[in-house]
């Protein structure tokens, strides 16, 4: 009865621990998780800031599988390279250690209720009292995991002690460290989480329930356990992405293999030449060595490595959307950074369709280098107008499929960016078809003997250029769009409607015009109006936050 009610015990203690690791984890991911990512990309310029990221981001999120489910996704979406992939995931290998080190210290070392008790008092609390407020919500989600975790230990910890005083473990000592290894892995493959498989293992070498050897071989096996979810997030993404996954597999098995075939000596490096006399301490230690090592052994070589890995898997991508592809839903936020991107592409993409009928190839439109070479890189400009029609079309339904998708996934702040960004990507749709609509006005007009028609044309495209020109520049400069500014290019899209239209009227008066031509021009001209209102609704719903969005959508833009 003792035995049952210690594993139950030690189950709670692993719940609760779990429980813990999720609470802060969900805090610091939506308290900064976008940072973070950002962050990642400024940072991964070259293989060095790629892993001092990955250590960093991990080291604060605390989850190395989080940090590598991100990374899957943005290499799926052509966001990272394979190689720089590579390298934040050796960082976040790295980075998942500092939580066993606040483990060994302060779980081990210190009185855990002086740590843990205040958290989660604290943390209901401000739970309780102000949880309506985001902010606060997620700082109590993070002191009640704190707390939490510490508790949990507490759990782990005891049951362990008392298993000991109950239980004679010195008959396992003579069993080979394949089968801790084994165990490790075990763990972790069923917990999927190398901090729990630290704790647990913490807890028994504490205990005295097992030595520092058969501990370390418990860790060396954890370090491979969680691969397992980042192996099925590959399932069905591209062959970039089941690539890294591949090669973070290779990772884990080739440092796993030579750290177990040389741990004796890195033992001996830690008990002997380090002189850490602390199993605890020690143990911490050497999964930091290891990972370490991985940094070392792997980082020189990641181009030859990375080429390697290009031999697996062949491209058959058959999605034209660029970024969203082979996100996964289920890292919604990095799936949500992806959205945005996608949504950017299908409004650059339709900028691009619209001036093609005018007839205008402004150098300027091209200097988006990612759109560019993406657009490049799938031939996008030898198609035909029909062509890049039905590939605009084909986008937005992926796009919306996606978002009904992804939408189930989300928080409602997070919900509202969405509805806005899919609401961008309609209003683009609307302005392609306004302006395919009256590609035969535009053929007419451009091509026509009559002055009072060409020149009414010619008005027309240079103000259309000039508005392109001005959305295009909002859509990629550094800082955010302001209301004002969108405003501005509203009243002109309004009184050049309006200016163009009397000037036409002024015109007519004094020369003589086919009805049809009147009809043409009039049909021409309120096509227009439409097209340019709705891609700059378009790029109003991508850049301006949603309630300076709302504001904007009360000038009343149907003015006819």
């Amino acid at each position: 009865m003792e035995t049952f009610n210690t594993i139950l015990k030690l189950g709670a203690g692993v719940g609760l621990f779990l429980f813990a690791i999720y609470l802060v984890e969900e805090s610091l991911k939506n308290l900064s998780g976008r940072s973070f990512k950002l962050f990642l990309q400024r940072i991964t310029k070259n293989n060095i800031g790629a892993v001092v990221g990955g250590t960093i981001v991990t080291g604060i999120l605390q989850s190395s599988s989080m940090v590598s489910l991100m990374v899957l996704a943005f290499v799926g979406a052509g966001v990272f390279t394979m190689k720089n992939a590579m390298s934040i995931i050796l960082g976040a290998n790295l980075g998942t250690t500092i939580a066993s080190w606040l483990v060994a210290t302060l779980g081990f070392k210190t009185n855990i209720e002086v740590i843990a008790y205040p958290a989660v008092c604290l943390g209901g609390f401000l739970l309780i009292l102000l949880g309506n407020r985001k902010k606060i919500k997620y700082v109590s989600y993070f002191l009640l995991g704190f707390g939490l975790m510490f508790i949990g230990l507490s759990f782990m910890k005891s049951a362990m002690e008392s298993q000991v005083q109950h239980f004679d473990f010195s008959h396992y000592a003579s069993m080979p460290l394949l089968v801790f290894l084994i165990i490790g892995f075990l763990i972790t493959l069923i917990v999927q989480s190398s901090s729990v498989t630290m704790a647990l293992t913490l807890s028994a070498l504490n205990a005295g329930a097992i030595g520092f050897p058969m501990a370390a071989a418990i860790v060396l096996g954890g370090e491979t356990g969680t691969i397992i979810k980042i192996l099925v997030s590959a399932i069905g993404g591209n062959a970039s992405k089941k690539r890294v996954a591949l090669g973070n597999l290779f990772f884990n098995i080739f440092i796993t293999a030579i750290a177990f075939i040389l741990l004796k000596p890195i033992l001996l490096l830690i008990t002997d030449v380090i002189k850490i006399k602390d199993p605890l301490i020690g143990l911490v230690t050497f999964s930091s060595l290891i990972n370490l090592l991985a940094i070392v052994l792997f980082l020189p070589v990641l181009d030859s490595f990375t080429k390697f890995l290009e031999r697996f898997f062949k491209n058959t991508d058959g999605n034209t959307a660029a970024f969203i592809g082979h996100a996964s839903i289920e890292e919604p936020e990095s799936a949500l950074d992806l959205f945005r991107l996608e949504a950017n592409y299908f409004i650059h993409n339709s900028i691009l369709f619209n001036l093609e009928l005018f007839k205008i190839n402004n150098f300027d439109f091209h200097k988006q280098s990612d759109f560019t070479a993406i657009n490049e890189k799938r031939n996008y400009n030898s198609k035909t107008s029909e062509e890049k029609y039905e590939f605009l079309k084909q986008l937005q339904g992926e796009l919306q499929a996606f978002h009904l998708k992804l939408r189930a996934k989300l928080n409602s702040e997070q919900s509202s960016e969405l509805n806005q960004l899919i609401s961008a990507v309609r209003s683009a749709m609307h302005a392609v078809k306004s302006v395919k609509d009256i590609h035969s006005n535009i053929t007419n007009l451009s091509h026509s003997s009559k002055d009072i028609k060409y020149q009414f044309f010619m008005h027309n495209k240079k103000e259309t250029e000039s508005l392109y020109l001005k959305l295009n520049g909002l859509l990629f400069k550094e800082k955010q769009s302001s209301f004002d500014e969108l405003v501005s290019l509203f009243n002109s899209i309004q009184k050049n409607y309006t200016s163009a239209l009397n000037t036409f009227y002024t015109d007519v008066q004094l020369t003589t015009i086919e009805s049809i031509d009147i009809t043409t021009v009039i049909n021409f001209n309120r096509e227009l109006f439409t097209a340019n209102k709705a891609i700059l609704m378009a790029v109003k719903d991508l850049l301006l936050e949603e309630k300076v969005a709302e504001h904007f959508n009360e000038i009343p833009i149907y003015k006819t």
